[in-house]
């Protein structure tokens, strides 16, 4: 079965949507400019809801420690997923903080799958999600999708995950070409930009688990 990750999660309500749904990973954000960034106090209180079995995913872009210190102190993290992070940083991370850890990868082109063979041995899992424009502010979340049949024939160098513009409507689609093990949705389950919507989670989940 296709595991399934809602990102960006903010309030307990949607949180708690998205478990009842049955999401495996729950993910925080931990960086200012994104609209689902969430303190380090919210982190905690949504932390203690997710329960043994579930994994709290958090998510940052090229982090200091000092950050990825506090946000696991906050939300107990069980994985640190890193967007616009060097590999060795991120196997510095990895190693630092004994955290599964994701390295996500842009991609546009089928050029850009060889960053995934750059992160192994570096990074726990791939995540491809789709490049967004040059100088947008936020390296992901913005509703995009890439070229699913990119990945076909390709050797995946790690377990790896799919990400970018996906949503109820078409992730059934998205796991039928490229037989992803884990699904990774944020926008495509809201009402308006960091707003989490309980009925798009549920559509959601409910798509995957038909796929």
């Amino acid at each position: 079965m296709t595991l399934i990750k809602i990102c960006g999660l903010s309030t307990p309500d949607t949180l708690s949507a998205a478990l009842a749904a049955g999401a495996s990973h729950v993910g925080f954000v931990f960086f200012p400019p994104s609209p689902r960034n969430v303190g380090f106090d919210v982190a905690n209180g949504l932390a203690q809801a997710v329960p043994n079995g579930r994994a709290k995913v958090g998510v940052f872009v090229d982090p200091d420690d000092a950050l990825i210190d506090a946000a696991m102190a906050a939300a107990r993290l069980n994985v640190i997923q890193l967007h616009k992070t060097a590999p060795e940083r991120i196997a510095a991370i990895r190693a630092r903080t004994g955290r599964e850890t994701w390295g996500a990868v842009a991609v546009k082109t089928r050029a850009d799958l060889d960053g995934a063979r750059a992160l192994s041995g570096a990074a726990d899992r791939v995540l491809y999600d789709a490049k967004t424009p040059p100088g947008a502010a936020l390296p992901g979340g913005m509703g995009l999708r890439f070229d699913w049949g990119l990945l076909d024939g390709f050797r995946h160098p790690l377990p790896w995950a799919l990400s970018g513009g996906l949503d109820a409507g078409n992730v059934a689609e998205a796991i039928r070409v490229t037989r992803a093990p884990l699904v990774d949705v944020s926008s495509g389950v809201e009402s308006a930009p960091g707003v989490k919507d309980a009925a798009r989670i549920l559509a959601f989940c409910t798509a995957v688990r038909g796929a």
